[in-house]
């Protein structure tokens, strides 16, 4: 895509946002238009290719696009968005498997549906940016875990040890289509938008959206906006002589509720607990109430956010917060190294490696932000120790040739993944 085109696009979403932000009840109407441009779905289908999933349901790959010429395939959509006559194909469901056993289902579109679903949110995003809370973080522009993580770790800081952890039953999969199309309503007064949206949600079923789908987290994110908006303001309705006592963060569905540890504001607790249940009810989302808890973190309770365990200790005489990648995420890591190892044990030690490095890089990258030094130390010499392992079992023989390869071999000459520095979250 031409940079000027980009250049073009980025405008078109810049002043989309800013009269969104400066009109706060304007319905934007004749949106279609820019969705149907050559621009957008050009746009569309190389993020979408950025990704680089696999195939829908139809079977047909990026490749075979390629080589069937991509303007034409973008024409084609092009010209079935504007007569009207562009259909979505139901999504082909993969099953994940989760840590606890479980299984996590994915909905996979096929690439015309997602190259759609791609041109659609580059339109309706800086429309409904505009609308959304600071305390949400989740596929967003510019936001990411990270700064969810500190924005939690920084109210707990702040005194606010009460901590409701919030978990959702199977939110995504309980999104109502009537309500939603309601709240996109509000902001969206264009017959075709409304009609193709409801054609994206109503092709994989009644209820709910498929997790994995390009537009499915800024649904998610425009279904909770409410409940967002409503503890920005309980806040700054329970502040007291400029001092607040509490906080929310969301990402996703993954949603912490912070409460000032002090005990007269115990009353707080329950009634942001009460008032999350009504909420959610009114939207028709379950609240996991197994799994959903009231930590006190000055008795020593934890939680767990965004795969981090949060725990308060004590540092001689001065409380510190800890965070430290949960256990099972750090078993996930162990889980998939020992895969990878097992799925390439005829690969050459170079080239084994060179596909193990994101693995580790990707996991350290996200967890490095905590305290984890320990954790560090332990996941590389476990590694070095596998890898050693992998080579010797190469040559049929025992031990880890600790005499027969130094380190420099194997973090300099083999290449392993070797930057395992703490830095902590820097705004």
């Amino acid at each position: 895509m031409r940079t000027g085109a980009i250049n073009e696009m980025q405008e078109l979403r810049r002043k989309i946002y800013l009269t969104a932000k400066s009109e706060k009840r304007k319905r934007f109407w004749g949106i279609f238009c820019h969705v149907t441009k050559v621009e957008t779905l050009e746009r569309a289908y190389n993020l979408a290719k950025k990704n680089n999933g696999s195939a829908g349901i139809d079977g047909v790959t990026f490749e075979e696009i390629e080589r069937y010429g991509v303007y034409k395939f973008i024409a084609e959509i092009r010209e079935e968005l504007i007569n009207g006559t562009y259909l979505p194909t139901r999504n082909r469901k993969v099953d994940i498997p989760k840590s606890n056993g479980k299984t996590r289902t994915l909905g996979i579109a096929t690439i015309k549906d997602r190259v759609v679903q791609g041109a659609l949110k580059l339109i309706l995003e800086p429309i409904f940016e505009a609308d959304f809370s600071d305390c949400s973080y989740g596929f967003r522009p510019n936001r990411n875990q990270h700064q969810a993580v500190h924005k939690v770790a920084k109210g707990i800081v702040r005194g606010f040890t009460k901590v409701i952890d919030v978990d959702l039953t199977a939110y995504f999969d309980n999104i109502n289509h009537g309500f939603l199309m309601d709240k996109i309503a509000l902001r969206v007064n264009d017959p075709k938008i409304m009609r193709l949206i409801k054609l994206m949600l109503k092709a994989n079923g009644k209820i709910g959206v498929p997790q994995g789908s390009v537009i499915s987290p800024l649904f998610s994110n425009i279904y909770l906006n409410a409940i967002d908006r409503m503890f920005e303001r309980a806040k700054r309705e329970t502040a007291r002589r400029g001092y607040e006592n509490m906080d929310y963060c969301r990402f996703a569905d993954d949603t912490v509720i912070l409460v000032n540890g002090h005990e007269a504001v115990d009353w707080l607790v329950s009634k942001a607990y009460k008032r999350l249940r009504e909420e959610l009810s009114k939207l028709k989302i379950n609240l996991n109430t197994e799994k959903t808890k009231v930590v006190d973190m000055r008795k020593g309770e934890t939680f767990g956010f965004l795969g981090f365990n949060f725990r308060l200790v004590k540092n001689k005489e001065k409380k510190m917060l800890l965070l430290n990648p949960k256990k099972k995420k750090v078993a996930e890591l162990v889980s998939k190294v020992k895969e990878h190892l097992a799925k390439n044990r005829d690969k050459a030690v170079i080239e084994m490696v060179k596909e193990l490095n994101p693995i580790l890089r990707g996991w350290v990258n996200y967890y490095r932000i905590g305290h984890c030094s320990k954790i560090f130390g332990f996941i590389k010499i476990w590694v070095e120790k596998k890898v050693r392992r992998f080579v010797r079992k190469a040559q049929k023989k025992f031990g880890f040739g600790w005499k027969e390869w130094s380190n420099e071999i194997i973090y300099n000459k083999w290449g392993l993944y070797n930057d395992y520095q703490v830095r902590y979250y820097n705004k």
